[in-house]
């Protein structure tokens, strides 16, 4: 159960110098993906986190506005797709930025499926296909749990007895990098 903090005396930083702050912050890309009734949909996301191994759980913030968060919330299911050092487009494409929309942001990709049907890049580094088992309002957003119900990527065993060494896409400063 979450317990409310008190809060702290004095005035909360602006928005403008806490996102100034927050732009410093080195993150791994991922795109987040579900399916419902009206098809394939995603987003990139930057927010994302492990949560615990015993039983495999991550969680993803996503603003409560977006069509995707409504189309997770009704299906249940998610899968986290962290992005490769060259998936930069990929990133600008799930993030609204190239005015592609619906199963068009799919193409010249090659996804496929694991447990839950939700989409998985098969070229991801980690793919972690998610069961949604809690959602919290916090801000302007929502933090989804998910409890991982499949494993897909490059960097995980299901690559092979080596996994393959690949670059990842961050986002830093406001722009894509690949480390």
């Amino acid at each position: 159960m979450t317990k409310p903090l008190r809060p702290v005396r004095g005035p909360a930083p602006d928005a403008p110098l806490f996102r100034e702050a927050m732009a410093h912050v080195a993150s791994a890309v991922h795109v987040v993906t579900t399916i419902g009734p009206q098809g394939r949909v995603g987003l990139t996301a930057t927010a994302v986190a492990s949560v615990s191994d015993a039983p495999p759980t991550v969680l993803v913030c996503i603003a409560r506005p977006s069509r995707t968060l409504a189309v997770i919330e009704a299906s249940g299911v998610f899968c986290v797709n962290t992005l490769p050092g060259d998936g930069a487009e990929l990133a600008e494409i799930f993030a609204s930025r190239r005015g592609i929309e619906g199963e068009a942001r799919f193409t010249g990709r090659d996804w496929g499926t694991l447990a839950t049907g939700a989409p998985v890049l098969r070229e991801a580094i980690a793919a972690f296909d998610c069961r949604l088992t809690a959602v919290h309002d916090v801000a302007s957003h929502r933090i989804l749990i998910g409890e991982v119900v499949g494993l897909a990527g490059a960097g995980t065993a299901a690559a092979g007895p080596e996994p393959v060494e690949t670059s990842s896409l961050i986002y830093r400063k406001r722009r894509f990098q690949s480390v």
